[in-house]
Formats: structure tokens, sequence, C-alpha cells
């Protein structure tokens, strides 16, 4: 019986705690119980602790390998993986072109479902077990998604109004009627998602607004992306009666109630120090998508670099996402390389590869509302993991040096960081073995 209570994980541990501590075990073990995290230790003390409970059958050596938390990403489409990749110049003009005609395709029930069962099996395999995503406008993408999905995730149809291709456009009553039924049935997995205040209206924000906030559900939407993006948000929003004043982007979302704790802006790069005063005084968290915003010859859209230390300096709420299709990349391994990278190249200290963990694990629990029971190896939380075999010659010092090692050896084949994972593990049960 003693062999059934028991599940020990042996390897090398990284256990993010914060921005600038990550915990190191050489040669450590995790103890498991009914999907529950009861310990991790040094090998050597395990052994003394829990000697008469290892036995063949509970015991599993993952060798020279990475034992790290599964990966959340707070903002992702995943109804645009087939345009990751695509021609990018900018965001508007890419939307346009590429990302909206293949959007349209989700109205097809077959083609959404058989799309579902492969994304949502590939998000598994590159470690990811939560985090906030966007489907399409379509009910039937909605629910496959919510039916292929497996882990911490909170999904919302994309909602638009105004200023969006017929084919992809609702009324308000539509979008209204859709968001009460879907949390209806969803409660709060389903996240209440205008695209963003250029293609929504007012009216559906206010509105799905209240409806989202009495159900306790998440909203998203995306921020400040680009100033051309700003420029043409307020263009907009200046002929609509009642906010003709309106003096910043933030300003139209704090007027139709959509900031606030469980709120999630996406990329707000291009924020002012008043429009930082509000989202920390309504405690809106913001989502940085570095593959996205890189510039164009990384394969993004150029958005510009997110200026973290403002954030943090205003006390603003963050954490990291890989934003396919505006990012190439599903893993959260090259969105760590790109904040490191990029900040790197612009001379600003502070963005290691352990801020990077903890912005892709913890903090991301954190906002969810999460942090008693994901995010790291603390005990009690769900055992949540991912591996990552290291070359067997690979010597590494202490966290920063293993992330390093590990991410840059493929920062010139940004492919392969979505083959790194051996095995990801949710609530003790693995979602992916590599075959």
């Amino acid at each position: 019986m003693a062999s059934q209570k028991y599940m020990f994980y042996k390897g090398i541990f990284l256990n993010p705690l914060s921005d600038s501590q990550c915990e190191f075990l050489r040669d450590g073990l995790l103890v498991v119980k009914k999907g529950k995290i009861k310990d991790l230790l040094p090998y050597d003390k395990a052994l003394k602790k829990y000697s008469s409970e290892i036995h063949h059958s509970n015991f599993k050596d993952f060798g020279h390998s990475l034992v790290m938390p599964g990966f959340f990403d707070m903002h992702f489409h995943w109804v645009q993986d087939d345009v990751r990749e695509m021609p990018k110049d900018s965001l508007l003009e890419w939307l346009e072109k590429y990302t909206f005609p293949t959007e349209q395709k989700y109205a097809n029930k077959a083609y959404a479902e058989t799309k579902a069962k492969g994304f949502f099996k590939k998000l598994s395999a590159t470690g990811t077990i939560g985090g906030a995503c966007y489907s399409s406008i379509h009910e039937n993408a909605l629910h496959a998604a919510m039916d292929h999905v497996r882990g911490e995730f909170v999904i919302g149809n994309v909602l638009m109004n105004m200023n969006s291709p017929k084919e992809l456009t609702q009324t308000e009553d539509e979008s209204l009627k859709l968001t009460k039924k879907l949390i209806k049935k969803y409660g709060d997995r389903h996240c209440f998602t205008p695209r963003f205040a250029i293609t929504t209206t007012p009216k559906v924000m206010r509105k799905g607004s209240q409806i989202a906030d009495e159900a306790s559900c998440f909203k998203q939407t995306h921020l400040s992306e680009t100033p051309a993006e700003i420029d043409f948000v307020l263009s907009l929003y200046k002929k609509i009666p009642g906010f003709e004043k309106v003096s910043s982007y933030t300003e139209i979302y704090q007027k139709t109630g959509m900031l606030g704790k469980r709120s999630l802006m996406g990329h707000g790069i291009h924020l002012s120090d008043k429009e930082l005063k509000v989202l920390s005084k309504t405690q809106t968290s913001v989502i940085h998508c570095p593959t996205s915003n890189a510039p164009l010859k990384e394969k993004g859209l150029g958005s510009g670099l997110f200026d973290f230390k403002k954030l943090e300096k205003a006390k603003v709420t963050w954490a990291l996402g890989s934003d396919i299709g505006g990012g190439p990349f599903l893993s959260m391994f090259d969105v760590m390389r790109s904040f490191v990278d990029q900040n790197k190249k612009k001379g600003v200290s502070g963005a290691t590869f352990i801020k990077a963990l903890h912005r892709s694990t913890l903090a991301g629990a954190e906002i969810m509302g999460l942090a008693k029971k994901a995010g790291n190896f603390k005990k009690n939380k769900d055992a949540n993991f991912i591996v990552v075999p290291l070359k067997k010659n690979l010597k590494i010092n202490n966290a920063e040096d293993a992330l390093m090692k590990v991410i840059t050896q493929h920062k010139l084949a940004r492919k392969n960081y979505g083959t790194l994972i051996s095995h990801t593990c949710y609530q003790g049960d693995f979602l992916f073995k590599k075959k």
C-alpha cells in the first residue's frame, strides 16, 4: 500500500520564488501525493526521510534533466496558430491581411474541432498548463477550445461590433446574449473578451463587463500596442457621445468598466504615467508579449520595447504571454529568451532569465488567483511540472546559468524551443510524454 501513497520524481529542480530568487537543487526529489506536492528536498535528505516509501513502482529518475513548474501563457490567440509565421508589417495591416481571413474559417464547426484538438495537444507539449486565451467570434470555436484544453485556462470569444470585416461582425445584442450564454455554461472559465476598443462598442464593453463582474469572470483585451493603434482609437472615440473628452486609451476602458483586479490588458507598451496610475489603482494587470512586440526581423510586429521597470515603479502587476499569432512561436522558452535579449540589446539591466521564469510561472498564477495551488513547487500545491532533458556534458552552476544555457543554445533555431520538453505533468497526471 505504501507504494501507492506517494510518487517520487528525481532531477535538477528550478523553483521560482520571485523576480530575483529561484531555488536550485542540483540533485532533488519531488514528493507527490494524490496529485499534490508534499516535499521538494535534496535527494540525500529525501532518501533518509522517505526510504521506507520509495519503491521501483513509484520512483521516476529524470536523470540529467531540468524540472521546473509548468508555464502560464497569459495572452494568446489559439485561432491564430496558422498565421504566427506569416509576413508582418504593421499591427492593423497584419490583422486585415492575415488574421481576420484565418479566423473566419472557425465558423465551420468541424474545422474548429479539428484545429482545437491539434492545437491544445501542442500546447501541452510545450509545457503550458495555464493562462488566458482568445478564441474567434464563433460560439462553436469557443466550445471546441473548452472541450480540448487541459489546465488552468480562461478562454473567451472575441467580441467585434464595429470597424470589422462583415463576416466577423456581430450586433451588440448578439455579443451580449452570447456572453450570458457562455458564462451560464462555463462560469468563471469564460473570459469576457472585447477584441479591442477599435472593434467593440462602448455598450458591449460596459454591459458585458457588468455581466462578467457579477459572475467573477476575467476580462481581457488589448491596450496601447502601437502608437498608430492609439491614435486610431482616440480618433474613433472622440466622435462617440460621452467619449469626446477622453485623453487616453486607458480612460476608454476605465469609462466602460473594463479595468479591475480580474482584467488583463495585452501589451501595454505605450502608456503614460497617468495611465499607469489608473491601472495600478484599479489593480489591472498588463501582459507583456516580447516575441510579438519584437522587431520585424525577429518575426515580431515591431511595436516597441516594454518598459517593465516603469510598470513596477508604478506598482502595476504584469506577466508574460506568447501572443501567438503576433508572436511566432508557442513555447514560453522563446518568450523568455526574447524578453532577456531585447532588454540586453537596449542596455536595460534586470531582465534576467530567473525573472523571465518567474513571470512565466508564478506571476501568471498570482494574477489568476491561483498562487495557492500553482506556479511553483511550494508544499500542498498541485504537482504541475515540465521536464527538459539536458545534454550529458552540459554543466550548470545555478538557476540563472541553467536557464541561460538551455535557452541560448537554440536562439538561432527558435522552432526547437517547441521540442525541448520530454514530459508535462498537470495535477499529478502526465498530459504529454515525448515518444
